[in-house]
């Protein structure tokens, strides 16, 4: 007589087919149940039809069988399934972009967070432009909302030279020009449009400050491209029609506290518009509007182009970029002297070489229990 096999207990998925009916879960994701329509009242018969003999029951198909579109209620019969589309509908997850995804997650901030939208501004409003972060992620630059590393602690640095002197302007009397700060450099390519965009990304950090960016490089505007914004009517524009009220071309941002204000129009004879009486109330006016408001001109370089020391003339101070590796002494005295109708100009160098050890910035606060970091 042969042993009895013991009998053999039945798997995980066996006792689950028992209290589960498998096929009722076979959704596509992003299908809704449709409720049922409620069945038609009874007609009342004069005679009881004649009644048919039932169908033989049907064998269910196999769970693999079924269309990926079709529920167990109104499943198609088994047979091959042809797809037309590459993906499935009501695909609920939205697309992926692999343009981002060499960008760290925390630099990825998206306009709809409530930490990167000022409280009086509302993302629904069709006034509010949206900054593209994963833009100035990718140009390495300031992105609002994302963890302070070095880049924003040297320009807190800058700023605050700049706030401090503005200050000591108000306190002499000359409030207009204490808010009104010119970035320009002395030849191109020296990081003017990168410092300015990134100063005033730090300057509407500032609590009490409200900061409105002017793209005044009428020979190449850029400033809104690097912030990822549409070119429109800007300052040119106000300059040239006393009927426009520059205000209605300021351009909002959904960075709290920041916005921008287009190049506008170019022409022949944009030094001698800028150069007017015209544009010192256009000027006054953007002050006028908001008393917190500090305007930033992102001017020409200096040796390129006449507009940087004609819009000196309207500013407290400026700040000159120069670039560490190329920059020559020479030129940036040439450029300092035509900037001579104001009287405070600082240096901002740009593009130092990176020396190990030496930075100052970047490891504070990033320690661990032990010290190491």
């Amino acid at each position: 007589m042969k042993p009895t096999r013991p009998r053999r207990e039945p798997s995980l998925l066996e006792r689950a087919a028992n209290v589960y009916d498998f096929q009722s879960y076979v959704r596509v994701p992003g299908v809704r149940d449709v409720p049922d329509a409620p069945a038609p009242a009874p007609t009342p018969l004069a005679e009881e039809p004649e009644r048919t003999p039932p169908a033989p029951p049907v064998e269910a198909p196999p769970i693999d069988a079924l269309p990926v579109d079709a529920s167990p209620i109104d499943a198609a019969p088994p047979g091959p399934v042809a797809y037309d589309d590459p993906e499935p509908p009501f695909v609920d997850h939205p697309p992926f972009d692999p343009s981002l995804s060499g960008i760290p997650a925390e630099f990825l901030a998206q306009p709809g967070d409530d930490e990167f939208l000022a409280t009086e501004y509302s993302p629904g409003f069709s006034d509010v432009a949206m900054v593209d972060r994963a833009m100035l992620a990718e140009n390495g630059m300031i992105v609002p909302g994302a963890p302070i590393g070095p880049l924003a602690e040297e320009f807190r640095l800058v700023k605050r030279q700049l706030i401090i002197t503005s200050q000591r302007l108000v306190e002499g009397g000359d409030e207009d020009k204490a808010r009104v700060v010119l970035v320009c450099s002395a030849r191109p390519q020296d990081g003017k449009t990168f410092c300015s965009v990134n100063l005033a990304l730090s300057l509407a950090a500032e609590r009490d400050t409200e900061v409105l960016l002017i793209d005044a490089d009428v020979a190449k505007p850029d400033v809104l491209g690097r912030l990822g914004l549409n070119e429109g009517p800007g300052l040119l524009d106000a300059v040239v029609d006393g009927s426009i009220d520059v205000e209605s071309l300021v351009m909002r941002t959904d960075v709290p506290h920041l916005a921008v204000l287009p190049c506008g129009t170019r022409t022949a004879n944009d030094t001698e518009l800028l150069a007017s009486a015209r544009t010192r109330a256009v000027v006054q006016r953007l002050l006028s509007a908001n008393p917190r408001r500090l305007v930033i001109f992102d001017s020409p370089p200096v040796l390129a182009a006449s507009p940087a020391s004609v819009l000196a003339m309207l500013a407290g101070q400026v700040m000159m970029v120069v670039r560490a590796d190329r920059t020559p002494e020479s030129e940036v005295t040439a450029a300092v002297a035509l900037l001579d109708a104001c009287d405070h100009i600082q240096l901002v160098l740009n593009s130092v070489a990176f020396v190990p050890g030496s930075r100052r910035f970047g490891y504070y606060g990033k320690y661990g229990k032990d010290g190491a970091p």
